[in-house]
């Protein structure tokens, strides 16, 4: 795996856990904290969703589902 693709992973992966320790969270409150732009988090946040891992029921505001994950 390359650099850039594991920065992201390991990106995606605070994500998820920043949602699941603070949730519900807004965008903007993402880009916040990991110093990125909206358009990056998006990116994230598509990547989460697409994997069933986090949803967002009320417009911009995220939370994790109960899917269960492994974090190692």
């Amino acid at each position: 795996m390359n650099q850039s693709t594991t920065r992201m992973l390991n990106r995606v992966k605070a994500v998820y856990l920043f949602i699941r320790d603070n949730g519900p969270v807004s965008t903007s409150q993402i880009a916040e904290e990991f110093g990125i732009t909206d358009r990056t988090v998006q990116r994230d946040l598509n990547v989460l969703e697409h994997n069933g891992l986090v949803v967002s029921p009320n417009r911009g505001r995220w939370r994790i589902t109960e899917k269960k994950v492994k974090i190692s």
